[in-house]
Parts: structure tokens; sequence; C-alpha cells
């Protein structure tokens, strides 16, 4: 079952749980914290199998016309299962009901590190294009590749 998450203290509380389970991409812990205090403030929709939470996103406005999937976790045991990607499906829904005409991801650019790698991969099933490249914009060793997507 997937649904948006409207209560603050529910969206820290999945953001923390799968945020603290997937250490691969969250391991700092200064910005797992930062993620998990955002996410009150933004949309977020998860993902439950018997009222566990299995995954979520959030997303936030950067513009008046673009919203930014600004956070994404699903736990390890249900990745590659179609999990992320129907909570891309629900959340995509709401931007475009909110009246987005453009979503934005950030990663880390292809080709640094494996694990990054399959995410970028994701991204581009889900439709993103490659946006642009900022090489210093978190550090020299986790250059930001911005993805982006048209809603209308």
């Amino acid at each position: 079952m997937i649904r948006q998450i409207l209560e603050i203290e529910e969206k820290m509380r999945i953001a923390r749980l799968i945020l603290e389970s997937l250490f691969d991409w969250f391991e700092i812990p200064e910005t797992r914290e930062k993620y998990i205090k955002d996410s009150a403030d933004q949309i977020m929709v998860a993902a439950f199998e018997d009222d566990k939470p299995m995954g979520f996103i959030c997303l936030k406005e950067t513009g008046k016309e673009t919203v930014e999937l600004s956070v994404m976790g699903v736990l390890k045991e249900y990745h590659r299962k179609g999990v992320g990607k129907s909570l891309f499906k629900f959340a995509k829904e709401i931007a475009i009901e909110k009246g987005y005409s453009f979503m934005q991801v950030k990663t880390v650019k292809m080709g640094v590190y494996d694990d990054y790698d399959k995410t970028n991969k994701f991204y581009l099933a889900l439709g993103f294009k490659e946006f642009e490249v900022f090489p210093d914009f978190w550090d020299e060793a986790n250059p930001c590749q911005v993805y982006v997507m048209s809603l209308k």
C-alpha cells in the first residue's frame, strides 16, 4: 500500500527508520539528520507492507514551477521489487495535481561509485534526463548530477 503521509511526526519517524537502515547512502549523521528534519515540511509518500514502512519519497518545492525529489529511500530487502518505481509514480501524480511543470533530482555523477551508478540508472529508467553536472556542488569526491523531467 502506498499513501501520502501528512502528519509531521510520522514523516520524521518513517524517514529515520528508512535512512538509518541505508548506511551506504546516508552515512554522514549530519546530512541524514537534515533529511529527516526537512521531511517534516515536504510532501511525503510512503510504501507499507503490513503497516511496516518499506520506503518513502519526499518532494520539495524549489521554484514556482519546479519540485525536487529531495530524498528517497527503500529498505534493501525491497530493492529491485518495484517499490521505488511505485513510490515515484504516486509522488509524480501528486506533483502534477499540484500544478508543477518540472521535477528535478540530484545524485552523484555516474561513474564515480557503483552504488550511485545504480541510482543514476534508476532515475534514467523513470524518465529523468541529464541536465547538468556541478563538480563542486557537494565536494570534489562527489560531483553532483542534476536530472530533470517535464511533468506536462
